[in-house]
């Protein structure tokens, strides 16, 4: 699967809690549909064998729209899957076990990171990108720390590989994030939280137009 900075424009983050009665798989593809360039399956409390089942599923839908496909922290799901990639934060895996374990350096590898010194070591360890944040204030990670937008800026003028921002963004506050040089913005209630999602992430693709209009 290719994977530019682009591929970050849109990043829609998975959480079953909009369900509303629908799969998770039939949100995913909304989503897909509407505008969201990358997906992340997060699922924290699921048992090894759901959560692959679901993985499959969520995967074979980023392959009928060509979207790249990642997982959230569980390297063993993602090479049980063969995921697109993997996605790890400063408590999870380390970048460099992940790297080994899965022994395949066409994967993708993100990290998040809160600090312009945490995103230079993620890059020498070879990540393809970074997730920054938490931006704004947010409910779905209680326990994510905040980072200014002039950390934010900080980061993106530390790296040379593509960022994104998540934490707290929604519509409204979209455009204070247009000076800062990332590559996309990364969501969840934002996308999920929706009874049209199809429509609702249109006009989200609409409002990140202005991020990664170029490779990095």
């Amino acid at each position: 699967m290719k994977f530019t900075a682009n591929s970050l424009n849109l990043y829609a983050v998975t959480d079953r809690t909009w369900l509303n009665g629908r799969t998770l798989g039939q949100c995913v593809e909304q989503a897909i549909i509407g505008g969201a360039t990358i997906i992340q399956l997060r699922e924290k409390k699921l048992k090894i064998e759901e959560f692959v089942n679901l993985a499959k599923q969520i995967k074979e839908i980023c392959q009928k729209y060509n979207v790249p496909f990642l997982i959230d922290d569980n390297l063993d799901v993602a090479k049980l899957v063969d995921a697109d990639g993997i996605h790890i934060g400063q408590n999870d895996i380390s970048l460099l076990d992940a790297k080994k374990g899965w022994g395949n350096n066409d994967k993708i590898f993100g990290v998040s990171v809160q600090t312009a010194e945490q995103a230079k070591k993620a890059q020498i360890q070879g990540a393809d990108y970074l997730g920054v944040g938490a931006i704004f204030p947010t409910d779905t990670k209680n326990d994510a720390s905040e980072v200014s937008i002039e950390e934010l800026k900080e980061i993106v003028q530390t790296v040379n590989i593509p960022v994104c921002a998540i934490g707290g963004i929604h519509k409204n506050n979209i455009s204070r994030l247009y000076s800062t040089g990332i590559d996309g913005i990364a969501l969840v209630s934002e996308i999920f939280n929706s009874e049209n999602i199809i429509e609702n992430t249109k006009s989200i693709a609409e409002l990140v137009k202005p991020f990664g209009s170029e490779d990095r």
